[in-house]
């Protein structure tokens, strides 16, 4: 279904990948796995037909369902019912359905005979493309995935960013795709959801390829792995499960490094030899043939595989504050007749550690943006205590500059440091030469993660809102933020679905939306973190 032929993936100079064949068939289940900024939502973007190599062909049969990190949502002004319908082209034929339903209705002579041919002809394609059976095929997609019917009736615009990514794979699933192309699908799911995703996937009768680190999901549902090595530039095809792929890369490692153990050794001989043999004049075409062979040995051997390296990551020193420096009263915030919540207080001291939870739409994030000054309460008034320094991260990277270099980004956010010192910390979240240079709007999901936590490091915040800090990160990145949130000095208001992050902060309260309801943290609370 899709067929990739020689392709080589640039970053701007540096390579991705190097010449690499593959193809995804039906009933390939493969999970794309390789470190942040690899290459994994280059290549998927490639694969889609939203991106072009810069050597090699791909060639598509077949529908491809293709679900971005960051999703363009279109035009905001949609119902998010007859986004997700718009898969299979029923929310047109809907609507205009409608249309003649309402002429038929009330209109006369040719009017209304005109509307009952157009209603005719509309019907038999509604009824093709799956009729009110894929309507209720839809709902069901959606109710799995959290989005119950009073949600599907709002405009995209009123939904947080959570929700419109779950209506966009509401509709990628909906749309009977032959490919599925699926980046961090479990990003904004719910427990609930996410067991309903592996068991879906798992019985796809198409073929998809998934990027995430959800190690529960791959370890369920895939039958394949291609390891995306940034050290070598090289796609490792694994035709496997996750569990036998671990095995079986570790044995490969160890492997590739005996047989390179054992021909350094034999080369190191065959070249001592040569050396003593060009000693003598009679020798020395002799000599030149072994150090050929030594030469021979080594070239023969597959790249070794070097450690990922990962970005080193420590919040700021937070600068000096008064007792309480971020306080709020009386928030509300509404979109159209859609409340979200209501007279909301708070109180954030120095130093202290709160997490925010409720179901997804409760308003964590709208709460979040709100203190973030990112959007206006309706009513209510935040109020800034003595010495605040905010450092926002937004789940959805809006305190990136998209058209502004990785560089510009960093100097925007410390225009004070020394040029020297930004390259510095931006060679510690893995962003050097010419990748400073790239665009904010190119990166990758766990690439924009990255730049926005440097952002955070240099701004010496001495509050820390937090949305969804480890979404998009592999393991080894996400443990460096789970360890700088446990050595960090200063207060953290959180919002997230990863228990990790929750048990590393060790929070002291909790405010529960939408009623905006304040307690202390205990172990009852834990449950609530994988649902909301």
């Amino acid at each position: 279904m899709i067929s990739a032929s020689g392709i080589e993936l640039r970053a701007g100079a540096r390579v991705l990948i190097e010449s690499a064949t593959f193809r995804v068939a039906k009933g390939d289940r493969i999970g794309l796995v390789g470190r942040n900024g690899a290459g994994k939502t280059t290549l998927t973007k490639v694969l889609a037909g939203e991106g072009i190599p810069a050597g090699g062909t791909v060639t598509r049969s077949g529908e491809v369902g293709y679900l971005p990190q960051d999703p363009r949502t279109g035009d905001l002004d949609v119902l998010a019912r007859d986004r997700i319908l718009s898969a299979r082209g029923l929310d047109v034929l809907i609507r205009k359905m409608r249309e003649n339903e309402q002429r038929i209705a009330n209109g006369q002579g040719a009017t209304r005979e005109k509307a009952l041919k157009q209603y005719e002809r509309q019907e038999t394609e509604f009824l093709t493309k799956g009729g009110y059976a894929a309507e209720a095929e839809a709902a069901t997609i959606a109710a799995a995935l959290n989005l119950p019917d009073r949600v599907l009736g709002q405009p995209l615009h009123t939904l947080s960013g959570g929700q419109r990514r779950r209506v966009e794979l509401a509709r990628i699933l909906f749309s009977d795709a032959d490919t599925l192309l699926l980046d961090e699908p479990t990003n904004h799911l719910d427990a609930d959801s996410i067991v309903w995703l592996r068991d879906y996937l798992k019985t796809y009768r198409g073929g998809f390829i998934v990027i995430s680190h959800d190690v529960d999901l791959v370890e369920t549902v895939v039958n394949k792995v291609f390891y995306l090595d940034a050290n070598r530039a090289q796609i490792d095809v694994y035709n496997m499960g996750w569990k036998l792929y671990q095995q079986q890369r570790e044995a490969d490692e160890k492997r590739r490094k005996r047989e390179r153990q054992n021909a350094e050794k034999k080369a190191a001989a065959l070249h001592s030899q040569a050396d003593k043999m060009r000693a003598k004049a009679t020798k020395t075409v002799a000599a030149q043939n072994m150090a050929r062979r030594a030469d021979k040995l080594l070239s023969g051997l597959e790249a070794e595989r070097k450690s990922d390296k990962v970005a080193k990551l420590r919040f700021p020193e937070p600068s000096p504050c008064g007792k309480t420096p971020l306080m709020a009263e009386g928030l509300s915030k509404s979109y159209g007749s859609l409340e979200i919540f209501t007279d909301v207080d708070l109180a954030i001291d120095k130093g202290s550690r709160v997490v925010i939870l409720g179901l997804n739409g409760a308003g964590k994030t709208t709460l979040l943006r709100l203190l973030g000054g990112a959007e206006k309460p309706d009513t209510g008034q935040v109020i800034e205590g003595h010495g605040l320094k905010l450092g926002y991260y937004a789940q959805e990277h809006e305190t990136l500059d998209p058209e502004r270099t990785v560089l510009e980004n960093m100097r925007s956010a410390a225009p004070d440091l020394d040029l020297v010192d930004v390259r510095k910390t931006l060679g510690s979240f893995l962003f050097s030469g010419d990748d400073v240079d790239k665009p904010a709007g190119v990166l990758s999901g766990g690439e924009k993660t990255r730049l926005a936590l440097a952002t955070l490091v240099v701004s010496s915040a001495n509050v820390l809102l937090l949305d969804e800090p480890t979404n998009n990160l592999d393991p080894a990145s996400r443990e460096e933020i789970l360890g700088a949130l446990r050595t960090y000095k200063g207060a953290v208001v959180l919002v997230t679905h990863d228990e990790g992050a929750v048990e590393a902060l060790q929070p002291e309260r909790i405010i529960l939306l939408p009623d905006g309801v304040e307690d202390l943290w205990g172990a009852d609370y834990a449950d609530l973190v994988a649902l909301a």
